[in-house]
């Protein structure tokens, strides 16, 4: 049955998880031994590029169901790659390892719900060949790589079973041209203690406004939560970043977003933050149907929007420009000046709207680079 409400649900996305599978090519492999000596969890070996037996109904209807389940396998395509930006929006130049696929969370403006039809968690497990992918981009080339993990699954959510992360912390620790960024919505972080990781790894945490993260963000951390475990790895001795994104319009956004930014600012050392980024609501046409058939309780989608220049849906240019103003304005007044502000996939002028200065824009890979050696 479909979701009749979104509501909050503990944080506990990895041991949501209640059957591993594998394929049969892997079973061999050491680290696939290794994750399920962690997890403790029933195995079963399954036929290479086929789907585990598991009763999941509909698609979408009950897609919760598929995340009960973890299929280890080979990426046989690439690992490593640029994000997927548009031409007509300014991007970042950040580039993505693709470790898995699907998140054992369910967030209701969740673009994934859109992207992947295949209701399971899948991780892969041919780590050696992530890593010469690395090592050949290490070689190829003497520009600085700014790397994240969480393109199509969160960074760390069940990283304490995979231990990937402090794989790539290590891997990332003396590449004086590179910066590893984990991004999550857990607090699974526990096991980032202890690793030298010299300085080369951002911890990052996505926010939004209390009534977004209460009703549209299931089975995620709170926002205590995430900045209790923010301090954490700060007192680690890792940088920090958040990302407002999707900043969703809605009854009392004002005051939300306003408490939000406080409680981080009031909570984290600013001194940390290497960047904050900005992203207002957009998303493909076909999400709308398949977030409001799982989640028809909720309300957002109802709002007004308009086809933008990458074929996804946002709001209109007067109220994207009314919230990134109100949420810099309170950034501004409380950010580190060397923490890079910043909005993610927005065209010149709506920077130069929210008091950028002509051409700011153009410059933001070397902000960011430069944001990232200057934080403390």
């Amino acid at each position: 049955m479909p979701e009749t409400s979104p509501r909050k649900i503990p944080c506990d996305p990895a041991h949501h998880i209640r059957q591993i599978f594998i394929e049969e090519s892997c079973a061999d492999l050491a680290y696939v031994h290794e994750i399920c000596e962690r997890a403790q969890l029933p195995t079963q070996i399954i036929a290479d590029r086929s789907d585990p037996p598991v009763a999941y109904g509909s698609f979408p209807k009950n897609l919760q169901i598929g995340k009960q389940h973890l299929v280890l396998s080979k990426n046989r395509g690439c690992f490593f790659k640029p994000c997927p930006g548009t031409r007509e929006y300014r991007c970042c130049d950040y580039h993505v390892l693709n470790i898995g696929m699907g998140c054992p969370m369910d967030c209701v403006y969740c673009i994934l719900q859109a992207y992947l039809n295949k209701p399971w968690l899948t991780f892969f497990v041919n780590s050696h060949d992530l890593f010469a992918e690395l090592d050949l981009a290490f070689k190829r080339t003497s520009q600085f790589w700014r790397i994240g993990t969480g393109e199509f699954t969160d960074s760390l959510a069940i990283d304490h079973i995979t231990r990937l992360s402090p794989l790539l912390i290590n891997y990332m620790r003396d590449k004086t041209k590179g910066v590893l960024e984990l991004k999550t919505k857990s607090v699974s972080i526990q096991h980032l203690a202890n690793l030298d990781h010299n300085g080369r790894t951002v911890i990052a945490w996505s926010l939004n406004a209390p009534a977004i993260m209460t009703k549209e963000e299931l089975h995620t951390a709170s926002l205590d939560e995430r900045l209790a475990a923010a301090c954490q790895v700060a007192d680690m001795g890792y940088k920090l970043a958040f990302h407002f994104d999707p900043i969703i319009y809605h009854d009392g956004w004002q005051e939300g977003y306003s408490a939000t930014i406080k409680k981080l600012f009031a909570t984290v050392p600013a001194e940390k933050i290497a960047w904050i980024s900005l992203g207002a609501l957009r998303f493909l046409p076909q999400l709308k149907a398949i977030a409001l058939t799982r989640f028809p309780g909720s309300t957002f989608f109802h709002e007004e929007f308009i086809l933008g220049l990458d074929n996804k849906y946002r709001y209109f240019r007067a109220l994207r420009v009314e919230m990134y103003k109100h949420l810099l304005n309170e950034m501004r007044a409380l950010a580190s000046p060397h923490t890079c502000l910043y909005f993610c996939m927005e065209s010149d002028e709506i920077w130069q709207e929210c008091g950028f200065t002509p051409g700011k824009s153009q410059s933001l890979p070397d902000d960011l680079d430069t944001a990232f050696t200057r934080t403390a």
